[in-house]
C-alpha cells in the first residue's frame, strides 16, 4: 500500500457559509475552526494549511451561556507600567460583536505559522448582507 500526502497543488478550498444566529458562541467557534483547519477533508496534514474559507453572518445574535456576558473578562496589556486594558464580554458585543468571534476562533486554532493565514480566511458580518455571494453560489453549505 502506498501512502497519499497531500502536496501545495491538490489544494482546494471551499466556501462555507455560518449563520450564527441563536448559535452557542464556542459551538460556534468550534465549528468554525474546523472549517478553517480543512480537518474534514480526506486528505489534511500538518505542514500544509488546507482549510477552507469561512463567511459568518449575524455575529449580533450569538449566544452565550450562564453569566458569561458580565463575568468574562478579555485582558490586554500595553507593554508599559500600568498598561493592563480589560474589557467585559458584554461591553466587546456592544462595541463590536465581531471581535468575540475572532477571539473564540484565534483561541481554537493551533498556535503556528498557519493561524494567521487560516484567520485572514474568516470573514465575519453582523447582519446578513455580504459581498461573496459568488463564491457561496457553487459549493454553499450552510451550518446553522
Amino acid at each position: 500500500m502506498k501512502t497519499t500526502t497531500l502536496k501545495p497543488t491538490d489544494i482546494k478550498r471551499n466556501w462555507y457559509l455560518v449563520d450564527l444566529d441563536g448559535m452557542i458562541l464556542g459551538r460556534a467557534a468550534s465549528q468554525i475552526a474546523v472549517y478553517l483547519m480543512g480537518k474534514g477533508k480526506a486528505l489534511t496534514g500538518t505542514h500544509l494549511d488546507n482549510g477552507d474559507y469561512v463567511v459568518a453572518i449575524n455575529s449580533d445574535k450569538i449566544k452565550v451561556t450562564g453569566n458569561k456576558l458580565s463575568d468574562k473578562i478579555y485582558y490586554s496589556h500595553s507593554g508599559f507600567p500600568g498598561g493592563l486594558k480589560e474589557i467585559s464580554l458584554e461591553r466587546l458585543m456592544e462595541r463590536d460583536s465581531r471581535k468575540v468571534i475572532e477571539k473564540a476562533v484565534k483561541g481554537m486554532l493551533p498556535k503556528n505559522k498557519h493561524q494567521q493565514p487560516r484567520q485572514r480566511r474568516l470573514k465575519i458580518f453582523v447582519d446578513d448582507k455580504h459581498p461573496y455571494a459568488t463564491e457561496l453560489g457553487l459549493n454553499k453549505k450552510t451550518e446553522k
